[in-house]
């Protein structure tokens, strides 16, 4: 495999920096979950309708993990790429010390989605949040980067 799609496959960490204020503390960069009553309530399926990032906060993009183990393979199982890319969204947030609590928002990419898909999202992401469901937005798309990719999973990170 060569570096250049070893290295798309990998994925990099884009941060953007914003100032913070020296007063802020870790309440003050708390991420606020608005499900308002008057919309469908989605968190039985694994995101939130809304996330407030808090004034004043760095911010960190995580670009698309897919479901490529430490030796860049993939299984050809959904379920197993699913799985294997919530545990590299994982590293990527302790490298950059943040917690699965500080992930804003999602956007998942999903190879000929249909609805049986769902309920493997769905484990994976409550699994990894639990009730501090992010944002999420799921895109159906008819190919990733590479032929045997079937999810990708990036994130935007509030850091303290």
């Amino acid at each position: 495999m060569s570096r250049a799609i070893k290295h798309l496959l990998v994925g990099g960490l884009i941060i953007m920096t914003m100032g913070i204020s020296t007063a802020a503390t870790a309440n003050d960069l708390k991420l606020a979950i608005v499900n308002p009553p008057n919309l469908y309530d989605p968190s039985p399926n694994g995101y939130s309708t809304a996330v407030i990032v808090p004034s004043g906060a760095r911010v960190a993009y995580i670009s698309g993990q897919g479901g490529q183990d430490g030796t860049g393979a993939l299984s050809p199982d959904f379920a197993v790429q699913v799985k294997q890319a919530y545990a590299n969204l994982r590293t990527a947030l302790d490298a950059l010390g943040a917690k699965p609590d500080q992930v804003a928002k999602l956007a998942v990419f999903v190879v000929d989605h249909d609805m049986s898909k769902l309920g493997v999202l769905t484990e994976n992401v409550k699994e990894m949040f639990g009730e501090a469901l992010p944002a999420q937005t799921l895109i159906p798309v008819p190919k990733l980067a590479i032929d045997p990719m079937l999810f990708e999973v990036e994130a935007v990170v509030v850091l303290d």
